[in-house]
């Protein structure tokens, strides 16, 4: 059997779809793959800040596309990137045990963020960041910053006291020593899906579903789906200030949502659990929890549909 997985460029992406391609081929030895490769709209644009460039789907469209015109049989994903409907004739086949989730701080002048002096700069090319940060040091300033890994890492220090990424990306790619300090979630409430993997597949492909279904992790399926209906009846696209965290414990999955206007004046954070069959249901009730608090207002406060 072969396997052609459709997958980004960068290092991370690559990373990912690697270790993908590995364990599919330790559950079906023999197994061939081919790595298709796509370059997406946020991969070309590497200036533009991520809320401004339009539309969901900049990190997965082009990967999507493909699938769809038979060129490839899998895409791997950040799962934070894919929106939260899928398009006609696909299906999400899997989504691998998580990786930490959180977010960390990294610089080499302090030592936490609670340390830096008003006026310093933190850079970050999320808004939902922006907004958590500005919430709780609304004496520091924050600016965007795009590019890879290495890219940022370098750039930040260029204008910046310290920068804020994914855990899950440093440690995928070996740079967890640049860590100088985890948030926790209600410190900074991570995106939907971060640190998780959403393989993609046609749903007319059977046999590539079944193959691609035994990495699926049960755990890890009910909390980023409380995270991504959660994400979906807030009408927040994967660029906007909104952030959902669950995890999955006796059969009960918890879950944790962020709300905030950009400036980081206004900030909702709120917590609902459920049934871990059910975490759908928990993802909605909490939404509904948060909108009826006042989250429609903040979110128009955004100006627009996109955003982690």
């Amino acid at each position: 059997m072969k396997i052609r997985i459709g997958t980004r460029t960068s290092e991370l992406a690559l990373t990912q779809t690697r270790w993908v391609a590995a364990r599919l081929q330790e559950l079906e030895p023999g197994l061939e793959v081919e790595e298709v490769h796509l370059k997406t709209t946020g991969d070309r644009d590497q200036v533009s800040a991520l809320d401004q460039q339009g539309g969901v789907g900049l990190f997965t469209k082009e990967l999507e596309r493909a699938l769809l015109a038979d060129e490839c049989d899998l895409a791997v994903h950040s799962l934070k990137d894919l929106p939260t409907v899928l398009q006609d004739g696909l299906c999400l086949a899997a989504v691998p045990e998580r990786e930490e989730p959180w977010d960390v701080w990294i610089s080499e002048k302090y030592a936490d963020l609670r340390d830096v002096p008003a006026g310093g700069k933190v850079r970050t090319g999320s808004l939902r960041r922006r907004a958590q940060i500005l919430h709780a040091y609304p004496h520091l300033e924050v600016t965007g910053i795009r590019g890879n890994i290495d890219t940022r890492l370098a750039r930040y220090k260029e204008d910046g006291d310290g920068l804020i990424l994914a855990a899950a990306g440093l440690r995928r790619t070996g740079r967890e020593g640049v860590i100088r300090a985890t948030f926790g979630p209600t410190e900074m409430t991570p995106a939907p899906g971060q640190g998780a993997l959403g393989l993609e597949t046609r749903a007319d492909r059977p046999e590539v579903q079944e193959l691609v279904g035994r990495m699926d992790h049960a755990a890890t399926r009910a909390a980023v789906e409380a995270e991504r209906t959660l994400l979906n009846r807030l009408e927040a696209g994967c660029h906007m200030p909104v952030g959902g965290i669950a995890h999955v414990n006796d059969g009960v999955v918890s879950l944790l949502g962020v709300v905030a206007t950009p400036n980081g004046e206004q900030l909702l954070r709120m917590s609902h659990e459920g049934p871990a069959d059910a975490a759908a249901d928990v993802g909605r009730a909490l939404a509904e929890t948060m909108l009826a608090a006042g989250a429609e207002s903040m979110l128009g406060a955004a100006g627009g549909v996109d955003g982690a």
